[in-house]
């Protein structure tokens, strides 16, 4: 039995305000939560900048599709560096190279020159900083047993989604008293602020990269486990990028336009409640059966709405798939630690993001190009059952060896 094992023997659950005030947590998370606000504020900043030079909302649409796609394509490249060159080097660098990029956005003249700023919005996806791997590999360093990791893994599921909540709300609130490009260039200072933070942070300054191993570009995908939890993020993903397109069918349906926000807000308290339970309690099963069960929670969740329920209701039942939202992505990172390679976690990690934002990018296009409620909830039940059968199909993948 191994001491992180041993460790987690005792009964008693993790208690989250014990977990904060353990030395490191605290800073490691707020940097790395202020770290990622620009992942969700450029591409709405991105907008008012195009739509202030007086662009269409054709170019200010793909300029911001240009960049959320490269963001995530982005994220395997520096997990890998994360493993060959150390965390603060990858971090510093990506994060200077993504802010030189925002405030070029910021003060260029995007109509006139348009290709300049697909370039510079291509620029700054591409670097964003690998935080969420970072941090998801030095969770493994800091945390002292089995349960204070999953508890450490549950509350930054949660504040990935407090980012999505925030960071809109920040650039309208920047946007209120100043003026179009102010907001981007509040994401470039915040991203770097928050990724200095987590870049200077003791563990991170001290954390080792395992010695080099040769690697194709697949890297840790060439493993079964790593390669099934990706597919099945993929999958994940694609449901929840069609529940946006959900979310406006239903709200064009019942002339009611709030439905478009509230939905995805009400996925986010879902996977907020879902996720602070599941790190605060103790659940029986091994990681493999936690997959499956979050997996088909998610699918369950989004079975409602087959219904097209009205707007009250439909805001109600948003909540129950964003309640397996969170542990699932717990279980999948929590696995990660026994499934990927020796010296590919961070890699790993970035694969899982990048797929998971992947899937949302496929979720929304496959969901719009279908007319009504029903073929967008079709998508989402498709891309959750895509989720499970790969969990179920490749179960012993799931088991460390």
């Amino acid at each position: 039995m191994s001491p992180r094992t041993a460790a987690a023997s005792p009964h008693r659950p993790v208690g989250y305000r014990d977990l904060l005030t353990a030395p490191h947590i605290l800073r490691l998370l707020t940097g790395a939560v202020v770290g990622h606000l620009p992942v969700a504020m450029a591409p709405i900043a991105l907008l008012m900048v195009v739509r202030a030079d007086g662009g269409s909302v054709r170019q200010a649409g793909l300029l911001a599709a240009a960049y959320g796609i490269s963001a995530a394509l982005g994220q395997p490249l520096w997990g890998r560096m994360l493993d060959r060159h150390g965390l603060t080097p990858t971090l510093v660098g990506t994060a200077c190279a993504s802010t030189g990029a925002f405030a070029l956005l910021a003060v260029l003249d995007t109509v006139g020159y348009p290709t300049v700023a697909a370039l510079l919005a291509l620029a700054a996806g591409v670097a964003t900083p690998p935080a969420e791997a970072a941090l998801r590999v030095l969770w493994q360093q800091v945390t002292a047993s089995d349960a204070q990791l999953r508890a450490a893994l549950s509350l930054d599921a949660c504040a990935q989604e407090i980012v999505f909540i925030v960071g809109p709300l920040l650039v309208l609130g920047v946007d209120a008293v100043t003026d179009a490009q102010m907001p981007l260039a509040a994401a470039a200072v915040l991203g770097l602020a928050g990724t200095v933070l987590l870049a200077t942070a003791t563990p991170t300054r001290h954390w080792q990269p395992a010695p080099p191993r040769r690697t194709d570009a697949l890297g840790p995908l060439r493993a079964p486990g790593p390669r099934t939890l990706a597919i099945a993020l993929l999958g994940a993903g694609v449901a929840l990028g069609a529940l946006n397109v959900v979310a406006l069918a239903l709200a064009e349906q019942h002339h009611a336009p709030a439905l478009s926000t509230l939905m995805p807000a009400a996925l986010a308290v879902g996977s907020l409640t879902g996720g602070l339970a599941y790190g605060r309690l103790r659940w029986p099963g091994a990681p493999p059966t936690h997959l499956r069960t979050t997996a088909l929670g998610l699918l369950a969740g989004l079975l409602p709405l087959l219904l097209q329920p009205g707007p009250s209701i439909a805001v109600a039942v948003a909540i129950l798939p964003g309640l397996f939202l969170a542990p699932l992505l717990v279980s999948v990172f929590s696995s990660l630690d026994d499934l990927a390679p020796r010296g590919t976690l961070g890699e790993a990690s970035a694969w899982m993001v990048a797929c998971l934002g992947l899937g949302q990018a496929a979720g929304t296009a496959l969901a719009s190009s279908a007319t009504g409620p029903l073929p967008p909830t079709a998508v989402a039940l498709a891309g959750a059952a895509a989720a499970l059968t790969t969990l179920l199909a490749r179960s012993a993948s799931l088991s460390p060896t």
